[in-house]
């Protein structure tokens, strides 16, 4: 007879990393679903600040704000691979850090509106969402530090660190400084932060984090950025077809098939790699790998924005022109094959010369599309062409590629083993 599962309070001490079958949990699924909001959030203020001209401070906001999104996230994710015990505590814990998300993501307006201004940034209700993250954090690592005695050291730093951090995000929120100064003082605060996980996971004796757990959360969350590029082409295509658009037409075929394309090519191009197998054997290159990664999903979900402004540019709420429109694209586009090539270069300490005959082929597309703009063809076709830019590497795996990423991944278990 199955039993009715019970939720009572279990020891945390420390997940098997070598576990068999480790797969996400239900409850880091929905703790992914705050992050959706927050990452659409963002995506739609970038959208809206570059189709108003507002370049600099669109960039700047979701440079802040996507960085701050991807961290809690990162952080959250591999305690949950060491330590995700499941129980009550554990659960309540993690909805207390979904609810930070969420006030964090309420936050970002009023961010990019006062980086519009030009004073001082409005970030006191994005603050105060990101401190809740992290205070039911170190909840979380002085728990584990409680009851895993042969990893407190290394649970201990990382609630340090966090705390510090906190202390002088307060202080920074209480001071009301320049912009310039702000900035400033995030990147000593993030660097502090960081300490964290370098001392702990170097020096101290690490956690038990689980390495093809970990892969899969990474995916999951790109496929969750992916969501922002296939509601971005939904955006386009309403603008099309909506009561003041010029109807169903070929426009709008080629549009909705280039907005699939190029988020289905995307999703092919970041799976090539079994990262998983590889983090197993060679756990120390986590950080430039995990970490990389914060580039991977700002681009990922800076495609959405652009797709986003190419519906605003369609419906004449845009004061781009369609070059700039293009380019709203096609920089992530770039952006996030950059991003994977050099996630897959930091992963396997390789560099494949095939690589830069695939990059030649992206940025020519690329270079196509902006080109086509600059001579006055429509933006909806200029987009079709863009789309293909993943399709260069997929198809480069696909037919020669993976014969090389064999030799290296035979390299690489040969010399673990």
């Amino acid at each position: 007879m199955i039993g009715s599962p019970v939720h009572h309070r279990l020891r945390m001490g420390g997940r098997d990393p070598d576990q068999e079958h480790r797969a996400a949990t239900p409850l880091e699924l929905l703790f992914d679903l705050t992050f959706v909001i927050a990452f659409g959030s963002a995506a739609d203020e970038l959208a809206h600040a570059l189709a108003e001209g507002h370049v600099a401070a669109g960039l700047a906001g979701f440079l802040f704000s996507t960085f701050a999104i991807a961290w809690a996230w990162i952080n959250f994710s591999w305690f949950a691979s060491a330590y995700d015990t499941d129980d009550w505590v554990f659960r309540l814990a993690t909805m207390v850090q979904m609810v930070g998300v969420l006030v964090l993501a309420l936050g970002l307006p009023a961010v990019f509106a006062s980086l519009d201004r030009g004073d001082t940034v409005d970030n006191g209700v994005m603050v105060a969402g990101y401190v809740v993250m992290r205070i039911a954090m170190v909840f979380q690592w002085l728990r584990a530090a409680r009851q895993d005695p042969g990893r407190r050291s290394a649970c201990l730093t990382y609630a340090t660190t966090i705390l510090l951090a906190q202390a002088g995000w307060m202080g920074l929120l209480l001071a009301r400084t320049s912009i310039g100064v702000m900035f400033l003082w995030a990147a000593l605060l993030v660097l502090v932060e960081l300490a964290g996980p370098v001392i702990a996971e170097t020096r101290t004796g690490g956690t038990p984090w689980h390495a093809r757990h970990i892969a899969e959360r990474y995916g999951l969350v790109v496929v969750i950025a992916l969501g922002e590029v296939l509601l971005g082409t939904t955006v386009v295509l309403a603008a099309l077809i909506g009561p003041e658009g010029p109807g169903w037409s070929v426009d709008v075929a080629v549009l909705g098939l280039a907005g699939t394309a190029l988020s289905f090519g995307m999703w092919w191009v970041y799976f090539v790699l079994p990262c998983g197998e590889i983090l197993r054997v060679h756990r120390e290159r986590s950080f430039g790998w995990g970490y990389g990664h914060i580039v991977l999903f700002g681009a990922t979900v800076a495609v959405g924005a652009g797709l986003h402004v190419v519906a605003l540019h369609l419906e004449h709420r845009s004061v781009l022109d369609t070059r700039a429109t293009v380019l709203t694209v096609a920089v992530p586009v770039v952006l996030y094959v950059a991003s994977v090539f050099g996630v897959y270069s930091q992963l396997t300490h390789s560099f494949d010369p095939f690589h830069l005959l695939l990059v030649a082929g992206s940025v020519l597309l690329v270079a196509a599309s902006l080109a086509m703009a600059v001579t006055g063809t429509a933006v909806v076709w200029c987009l079709a062409v863009l789309a293909l830019t993943p399709w260069v590497t997929v198809v480069g795996y696909e037919t020669i590629g993976h014969r090389h990423e064999e030799q290296v991944l035979a390299r690489l278990l040969r010399r673990a083993s």
